[in-house]
């Protein structure tokens, strides 16, 4: 599709999504939002892409929701731009769904690793929206807010499942009740990134890592162990993990990718996995985020 809010490119099996809103710091709207499911639709049933790297153009990350529409921005009653615009999202117990959410639990749902480059600031829904992503890089310029108690609104984007398990509760509620700015360093001591790179490295870091996948990886493996992973969060036991490990060694293990992993490796070459994840994805894995009956 064209996109008119961010950019999409291919290229070394890495697709690219860039917030491409610059003159408004890549303010988010219901348009971004849209363009943004789309476009990680197209990455995941895209054989050709391995990872994908999420960045924004200009000085920024994300600045947060599109402000412009003032004091109703968030008030669907007297904003009704905005409730058209969401309405086609449908509706969570009679309200319409979080624009948001709708991001992140298409980002949950991915097969393909997704990378999290942060150029600049990063605020409200802008960061939010990046936390089920599963690596987060950060400029050593970047800053970070969750700012909503400041705006009288609240965490969104699932942010108060997805938050409290990448940082802890302690950490995620000290930024949730303060509001406050804070910048690459305390990003990085309080886990919400993995690692702060200078400004001019962070693109070339992101790639690096994608590499590494694309080129020594089986895809169909990555995207099992990235739904098992999220997936088992939210488990009861390490029970429901053996019996889908159990699971997937034997189907997995008697595939194609398995015989070459093995077999490069005797061999001492590099690999070439057969299998394709939009065609030989196990039917034994659950579906990861579990849509509610009647969501």
């Amino acid at each position: 599709m064209t996109y008119t809010e961010i950019d999409y490119s291919v290229s070394e099996q890495i697709a690219t999504i860039t917030l491409d809103r610059p003159e408004q710091l890549n303010a988010f709207t219901h348009v971004m939002r849209g363009e943004l499911i789309a476009a990680f639709d197209e990455a995941d049933s895209d054989d050709g892409v391995r990872a994908v790297i999420v960045t924004g153009a200009g000085r920024a990350f994300c600045a947060g929701a599109d402000l412009s529409a003032g004091e109703d921005t968030f008030n669907g009653e007297a904003n009704h731009v905005r409730a058209e615009a969401y309405s086609e999202l449908g509706e969570v117990d009679g309200v319409p769904r979080d624009g948001g959410g709708t991001v992140a639990l298409r980002i949950a749902a991915m097969r393909k690793p997704v990378i999290g480059a942060f150029n600049g600031a990063a605020v409200g829904v802008g960061v939010t929206m990046t936390l089920p992503m599963d690596i987060r890089l950060a400029a050593e310029s970047a800053k970070f807010g969750f700012v909503f108690t400041r705006r009288g609104i609240l965490p969104e984007a699932a942010s108060s499942w997805f938050l409290p398990r990448v940082v802890g509760i302690s950490q995620a509620m000290e930024w949730a009740a303060t509001g406050r700015i804070f910048g690459s360093a305390e990003a990085l001591s309080g886990r919400l990134v993995s690692r702060v790179v200078a400004d001019d490295e962070l693109i070339p870091t992101a790639r690096s890592i994608c590499r590494e996948i694309a080129e020594h990886t089986s895809g169909v493996s990555v995207a099992v162990a990235r739904q098992l992973m999220w997936g088992m969060f939210s488990a009861d036991s390490p029970w429901e993990a053996h019996r889908l490990d159990s699971k997937g060694i034997n189907v997995l293990g008697a595939g194609a990718d398995a015989a070459e992993g093995v077999g490069s490796f005797l061999a001492k070459r590099a690999p070439e996995f057969p299998l394709r994840v939009s065609q030989d994805y196990p039917d034994f894995m659950p579906e990861w985020p579990a849509r509610p009956e009647g969501v």
